[in-house]
């Protein structure tokens, strides 16, 4: 079975490594935690009000949505319902573009899928032929991560479309949508139109929340249907239930962020054209840098600087490549000092 590997725990220091909003989240939902009560801690949490407030926030009515316990739970809620073996023998597929989200393998193993792997373009455009190419009447997921991780390119709705239309009756579309505030295109508009496609969305990169685990899974109420039954009724605790409303009301913090996230990109790219390194623009929080020889030089001379960063050399198509995260411009500031002070070094 394939298991994934969590990044080391590493805490003391300037974590570029996991995508994280390294700001903090909004003060107004440290203030919502506060005025939580013993009882309410007591009680199995109500989710209406959460409920309501996400739906509004994406434009879905509530019963186009449903709450989880950060994406990795939905992940696994739709390989529970969409990838268990058949009753006849047949084994179910998964396409998986590459590269991708290790989790999305891990959740298949865990329920005896087959992955079939589609390999990137040198641009790491959305692979569509392959795709197409790769399904067959077992074909019951396609994973499409838009903007994908760990490149930050986006993927066409009209792509995206053209794949639901070409999947089997009883196969669906799982649109990982974990970056799209970042300045990618959300297919939620479109979801009404199709009875096959799932988007997931997370409070963890633009608001903050990771350490609270929320997220949602969006689509029309009959493709939800089989996924509240395979998520645990009550997995979101009363803590991420009353944060996600405060977090979703200061919109002036995610706003600011969202600022701060292009401004640092855009240092970013003109780093990498100073020290000649290629990198793909990106509709994320992070930007993948090929760095080529000085990959593991950068890696180990920042974190001895107490910043860190993931290679991610070992993924298809990113030989040489470091993701880095691009959110608090202060930081990426310090990323580029580091990285000055590294390379100096060497040469």
């Amino acid at each position: 079975m394939t298991h994934y590997e969590k990044p080391p725990e590493l805490y003391a220091g300037l974590r570029l490594h996991q995508n994280e909003h390294t700001g903090g989240c909004s003060p107004k939902v440290i203030e919502a935690l506060a005025r939580l009560t013993p009882e309410q801690i007591s009680l199995y949490p109500p989710y209406s009000t959460a409920i309501e407030a996400c739906a509004v926030n994406v434009g879905v009515s509530p019963d186009e949505l449903l709450l989880i316990n950060g994406l990795d739970e939905g992940i696994l809620g739709i390989a529970i319902a969409h990838l268990r073996p058949h009753p006849d023998g047949l084994v179910p597929e998964v396409i998986i573009p590459q590269p991708a989200f290790e989790v999305f393998k891990v959740a298949a193993s865990v329920v005896g899928a087959r992955v079939v792997d589609v390999m990137p373009t040198s641009d790491f455009a959305f692979p569509l032929e392959g795709v197409l190419a790769a399904i067959t009447p077992q074909t019951r997921v396609v994973i499409i991560t838009n903007p994908n991780n760990p490149t930050g390119v986006s993927t066409p709705l009209a792509t995206i479309e053209t794949v639901a239309r070409r999947l089997p009756t009883d196969a669906v579309v799982f649109i990982d949508e974990a970056y799209v505030d970042f300045g990618g295109e959300t297919f939620v508009p479109r979801l009404r139109q199709f009875s096959n496609v799932i988007v997931g969305r997370t409070f963890s990169k633009a608001y903050g929340l990771a350490g609270l685990r929320l997220g949602l899974l969006l689509g029309q109420p009959g493709v939800l249907d089989p996924l509240r039954n395979a998520v645990p009724v009550y997995s979101i605790n009363i803590a991420a239930a009353v944060a996600v409303i405060a977090a979703i009301e200061d919109r002036a913090y995610r706003q600011q962020y969202l600022e701060e996230t292009a401004a640092s990109k855009a240092l970013m790219y003109d780093t990498c054209r100073r020290f000649g390194f290629h990198y793909w623009p990106s509709d994320a929080n992070f930007v993948l840098v090929r760095t080529a020889e000085h990959t593991t030089r950068i890696v180990e001379g920042v974190r001895e600087r107490g910043i860190y960063l993931r290679d991610r050399s070992s993924e298809p198509g990113c030989a040489g490549c470091i993701r880095m995260t691009t959110g608090v411009l202060a930081h990426t500031r310090r990323l580029v000092a580091a990285m000055e002070d590294v390379l100096c070094a060497a040469r």
